[in-house]
């Protein structure tokens, strides 16, 4: 799979705040709501669903 450069610039913002980067790449919905609770749990969990979300969308 080829990432487009928004897409790599996602990744770098997912590694310092996932929330931002799901905001930016799926709009405030649900997904947006899972990565913010994660992200409160810890910041892995959090990370780990943000490039998920860019890997997937």
């Amino acid at each position: 799979m080829t990432y487009s450069t928004r897409d790599i610039a996602l990744f770098v913002v997912a590694f310092f705040f996932s929330p931002l980067a799901v905001l930016i790449k799926r709009g405030c919905g649900v997904d947006f709501l899972i990565n913010i609770c994660l992200f409160i749990f810890g910041a892995l969990p959090g990370i780990i669903h943000g490039f998920y979300i860019i890997h997937k969308y």
